[in-house]
């Protein structure tokens, strides 16, 4: 059934009544003036004292310039350093159980260490680098252009900004979906620092830590670290040691314990480290260098068989159970492999990063700003693709990742007298990547060739991807009337990106196959793209207390080529173009009751054209009747169009003092308007377009002053997940859903009058309740007959002690 504009149209008139209404109410209160934040767009020390969260503005920097989260006509959730301990959020995923309609999923598995990001519906998880990011991630202003390592520790943070709706005319990168900008503590004349040590469930253990000093008058230097390590949720079993005598002849390892298990998935053990060192001999001029470095080398995901059509698995079921897996990692002699190996069931993740801030102010209405960076990093990681030990059924993976990445921004920011404020600016980035694989996928042949062994598919890759972007773009803010501001924005982006395949036997001699992968030997595929986008918006403030905004924006991802293909033809027929995006959004901003409530609301419709999205069935690339290609498919196209919309709303109360109260509630809608037809069934007009519909998040903490010994805050949070699409396992299959689930979280906090020590217990999955991940990993299903999928953490506890100094 196809959706005429009338209907729409519908949705977002119904959102925009919604919100007239809101703006019909009179306002509350006058808003107070907060204290004015400083040149480096810091928060004054008093507005990080020991505050509720209405009675501090939080001080955003989303349109180039210092400004209060309620004056900022953006849907835009912030969120501060104290609102982040009393959280216990510790790592960046944690950051979207209170953000509408923002979902990270730290992924594993057959991705490493990377995580999916999502805001509005629109994102990526594929961390390969021939795709682009749907939302673009900043640590200080500099933009990371990978999905792997981006699992980041909140490490001495003084806030992040999460922006939801296309960020092109306001970001270095373009940002089709939105951008998450993490903010850390700047070095300060004062002396200082804090010590924090917790220890937990499953030999849980944190440990972090920060100082800050003076080197002279003007220079001043700031060192943070951390190291977290955790023991895994989900047993690895040795099948053979738990089924002696199985009809498959599947022996115990010697080396196997008796309980069966050999190793725990979904551990951690990441340290990480930063270092700034900040110049500021005047007031004109601020410069911060940051060096920092991380390292991670911990168990896979925790990934648990889910779906096993035993049809295609010899007749036997092997999912194990809720926290268990009979995955081995094990590659049989076969083909090319004379001897059986074990693949790596770990992810080591090494990486670092030099960045350079410099702020200087011309004159009092021209200021100029340079952000140069350098990244790189080093991931290797094993797979076991089936998931099973079934030795029939071979699908093992190895893969090794060398990255590196510049950048290089400047902007010109000024002012003309009180009615206008501009930026213009350039952005140049560059990106090498080698991506070496080692691939040993004998399911396919099982399936294709009509028995084991007939036609192996083994390879391996040693793929070259270089990018580059350059973009210019500029905003103008305008006050034509003291209560009316207009905005503008423009940006011109050119984009190259080159993906070369390297497809040789495993000695990385001639590669022999009957699927045509050798072919692509020194293939290059090539995309270049151009694009301009723009941004108007307009808002208006009723009273000091109340501020509306309307906006429409444009967006785009680029385009690209199938970065794994499995035959000749998914190389050729595979490349896509760059999806675009137009957003329409009304918001308004309060500050009610004389601050003790700050309630802002946002309705958008989003029209969303040429949307990429990972395909199931290939039948179409390779040239098959739909539904009955047997070869598998990792394949990203444009699956077609559609259109989204929804209503969020953000709630931060003091009610009385000492009682905090925050939460959110976000609803999302659509339908695809168009399919198209290289898709071959794996997505339907009257398939969601996005899920979850629905998601909310609620916290209430209250501190109780016990005088002379000190104060004790209880904090209780609770966050609720819609069902989630997770796709259909063949044309002709419905599609699945994740069930909806709730997360309790509980946290109790006592600290000594001077507040500088704190004893905090937590509880975090309070109900021990079992949730799987949305992203399960089915790719194999048409071959091997089975899917996975990361079960959340269950219930676990931690006792912590943090002191400043």
């Amino acid at each position: 059934m196809r959706i005429t504009k009338t209907a729409r149209l519908r949705g977002a008139l119904f959102s925009a009544s919604c919100l007239a209404i809101v703006l019909a109410t009179p306002a509350m209160a006058q808003d107070q003036a907060a204290p004015a934040p400083s040149a480096q767009g810091e928060a004054p020390q008093d507005a990080k004292a020991e505050q509720g969260p209405t009675d501090r503005d939080i001080i955003v920097t989303a349109q180039f310039r210092n400004q209060k989260l309620q004056d900022t006509p953006l849907a835009i959730t912030a969120i501060d350093s104290k609102l982040l301990t009393s959280r216990n959020q510790t790592d960046i995923s944690q950051i979207a159980a209170q953000a509408p309609n923002v979902q990270l999923t730290q992924m594993g598995g057959a991705f490493g260490s990377s995580m999916a990001v999502y805001i509005r519906g629109i994102g990526q998880y594929d961390f390969n680098p021939a795709y682009e990011p749907g939302v673009g991630m900043y640590v200080d202003d500099v933009y990371y252009a990978s999905l792997t390592g981006s699992i980041m520790d909140l490490l001495d943070l003084d806030r992040v900004e999460v922006l939801r709706g296309p960020q092109g005319t306001l970001t270095g990168r373009n940002s089709i979906g939105g951008a998450i900008k993490l903010f850390s503590v700047k070095p300060q004349p004062q002396d200082s620092g804090s010590l924090e040590v917790a220890y937990g469930s499953r030999n849980r253990i944190d440990l972090r830590g920060s100082a800050n000093f003076a080197l002279t008058d003007n220079l001043y230097v700031r060192i943070a670290a951390v190291h977290k390590q955790q023991d895994g949720y989900i047993n690895q079993v040795d099948y053979g040691c738990a089924h002696p005598g199985n009809s498959l002849g599947i022996t115990a390892n010697p080396s196997t314990p008796s309980n069966c298990v050999t190793d725990k998935l979904g551990e951690k053990n990441y340290t990480g480290v930063r270092g700034s060192i900040r110049y500021q001999p005047n007031d004109k001029l601020d410069w911060v260098v940051i060096g920092d470095s991380t390292r991670e080398h911990q168990t896979n995901a925790a990934n648990v068989l889910t779906i096993d059509n035993t049809a295609k698995t010899n007749g036997i079921n092997f999912i194990c159970g809720r926290y268990c897996t009979y995955a081995n990692f094990y590659v049989p002699a076969g083909g090319q492999v004379a001897q059986p190996y074990y693949m790596p069931n770990k992810t080591l993740f090494t990486g670092w990063g030099v960045s350079s801030n410099l702020n200087y102010t011309l004159s009092p209405s021209l200021s100029f700003q340079s952000i140069t960076a350098y990244r790189k990093y080093h991931q290797t990681f094993g797979t076991d693709d089936d998931f099973t030990p079934d030795p029939n059924i071979v699908g093992a993976g190895y893969n090794d990742i060398h990255f590196r990445f510049f950048s290089q921004e400047t902007r010109l920011s000024g002012k003309i007298g009180s009615f206008a404020e501009w930026t213009v600016g350039g952005f140049f980035s560059t990106q090498k990547t080698l991506y070496f694989t080692r691939q040993d996928i004998r399911y396919i042949d099982y399936a294709y060739c009509g028995g084991f062994g007939v036609c192996d598919l083994q390879f391996q890759g040693n793929d070259p991807v270089n990018a580059n972007s350059k973009a210019g773009f500029g905003t103008v803010i305008l006050h034509p009337a003291p209560a009316l501001t207009l905005t503008g924005g423009l940006r011109y982006t050119s984009e190259h990106k080159d993906y070369t395949f390297v497809r040789q036997n495993l000695t990385g001699g001639v590669l022999n196959d009957a699927f045509g992968v050798g072919k692509l030997n020194g293939v290059e595929a090539v995309y270049n793209g151009q694009r301009v986008d723009w941004r108007v918006s307009a808002d208006y403030r009723f009273s000091p207390a109340v501020m509306a905004y309307a906006t429409v924006s444009t967006g785009f991802k680029g385009g690209g080529v199938v970065a794994r293909p499995f035959t000749a033809l998914q190389a050729i027929n595979g490349a896509f173009g760059p999806e675009t995006l137009t957003a329409y959004e009304v918001g308004l901003k309060t500050n009610l009751f004389d601050r003790k409530m700050r309630l802002n609301l946002s309705s958008f419709y989003n029209d969303y054209k040429n949307i990429q999205l990972p395909i199931a069935d290939c039948s179409v690339l390779d040239q098959v009747p739909v539904g009955t290609d047997t070869n598998t498919c990792a394949a990203v196209q444009n699956a077609g169009d559609g259109h989204m919309y929804g209503l969020e709303a953000e709630l931060s109360a003091t009610p009385v003092r000492g009682l905090d109260i925050d939460g959110s509630l976000s609803w999302i809608s659509g339908a695809w308007d168009r399919i198209s037809n290289v898709v071959g069934g794996s997505i339907q007009i009257g398939d969601p377009i996005t899920t979850p519909n629905w998601r909310g998040s609620f916290g209430i903490q209250y501190r109780a002053d016990l005088g002379s010994n000190g104060s004790i805050t209880p904090r209780f949070d609770m966050s609720y997940v819609d069902k989630q699409n997770i796709g259909r396992l063949t044309a002709t299959s419905p599609v699945d859903y994740n069930p909806p689930y709730a997360l309790g979280n509980a946290r109790l906090t006592w600290k000594n009058q001077k507040q500088d020590l704190a004893i905090s217990f937590e509880v975090q999955n309070l109900f021990n309740k079992y949730y799987l991940l949305p992203l399960r990993f089915t790719a194999v299903y048409a071959s091997a007959g089975t899917g996975y999928s990361t079960v959340g953490r269950p219930r676990e506890v931690a006792l912590s002690i943090q002191k400043h100094f």
